[in-house]
């Protein structure tokens, strides 16, 4: 038998205090913790779900262990309420939104006490991020040509690559974010909402130069609002590019450098990194190029040039191999 909060009145339905309890933890995570604009929206989906998991098997507000259990199964497996069987870190990140979620409702009262605290998450394989690289890069970002989109294509392929940021981060720069003498970027939509400022190469803050001054006056002229007015990337349309409009143009070039399968969009993040380290930089002073909180979420790539290292070594001395 379910257990049913007993601060709420006879007549609510517990579905519809979920989705009230639901609402309050999104504007908490927002507007007093700061998450970013794609955190949320995960919690968002993971946690409608869960509310339609819980609405179709007549759950109360506060679910049992065994409830929890069989929905992560049901996930795993691809049974309703998950159309397809998820990845171990799908259902992980469902977990953990579960637990925000229940941890939140008991901190502010609103249940008795933390129905997932015992719940464990699926352990997952660590997957190392894959660069490409120097050579590969090199002829990914010299494939522009020099036409009106193409010197936005270089500036946007220099600056992912000479700087390290984000996608999201890159279509979120405004023209105030950007200093070209100094070769420096002021990115203000991380995660967390942290700011921070990052180097920017000769190479990137050239190539994004001769965008801002040569391509960025035309395409604003075909803007029909002025929304886009301070934003440093636009679209053909002259709007502000988006996410999506950046990841097809870093996927049609990948394509034509013969790149397409191993390109995703963080993987210009990920050759940043990597290329640091491998350069001899300090692991804190990656870390804090690429604004991660821990310095555990940078370390990954140290395995990466370790594992270039031994491939290096196998490859290269004559005994190794025996």
């Amino acid at each position: 038998m379910h257990a049913v909060a007993s601060k709420r009145g006879a007549d609510d339905r517990p579905q519809d205090v979920l989705a009230g309890w639901i609402t309050e933890f999104l504007s908490h995570a927002r507007f007093e913790r700061g998450l970013s604009s794609n955190t949320i929206e995960s919690y968002r989906r993971d946690l409608e779900m869960w509310r339609r998991f819980s609405g179709a098997e007549g759950i109360g507000e506060t679910p049992t262990n065994d409830d929890l259990v069989e929905y992560l199964s049901r996930l795993r497996t691809g049974r309703p309420p998950a159309a397809r069987a998820l990845a171990p870190s799908s259902v992980a990140r469902a977990v953990v939104s579960l637990r925000s979620l229940y941890r939140f409702l008991a901190r502010e009262g609103r249940i008795e006490s933390d129905p997932t605290s015992k719940l464990s998450a699926p352990r997952q394989p660590r997957s190392l991020p894959k660069a490409i690289g120097l050579e590969e890069v090199t002829r990914l970002v010299e494939l522009p040509s020099p036409d009106l989109l193409g010197r936005r294509d270089r500036g946007i392929l220099e600056m992912l690559y000479g700087s390290g940021i984000r996608i999201s981060e890159l279509v979120s720069l405004d023209l105030d974010d950007v200093d070209l003498d100094e070769g420096s970027v002021l990115v203000r939509s991380g995660k967390g909402s942290k700011a921070r400022r990052v180097p920017l190469g000769r190479s990137a803050a050239r190539a994004v130069g001769d965008y801002v001054h040569a391509t960025r006056p035309e395409l604003l002229k075909r803007s029909s609002g002025g929304s886009a007015r301070g934003a440093v990337f636009l679209n053909a349309r002259g709007g502000r590019l988006t996410r999506q409009g950046c990841w097809k143009i870093l996927k049609r070039y990948a394509e034509e450098a013969g790149l397409g399968p191993r390109v995703s969009p963080h993987t210009l993040r990920h050759s940043f990194a990597t290329h640091m380290l491998d350069g001899g930089a300090d692991i804190r002073v990656v870390q804090e190029l690429l604004g991660h909180a821990s310095l555990s979420t940078t370390q990954v790539y140290t395995l990466v040039s370790d594992a270039r290292l031994r491939e290096v070594y196998l490859t290269s001395h004559p005994r190794a191999r025996g």
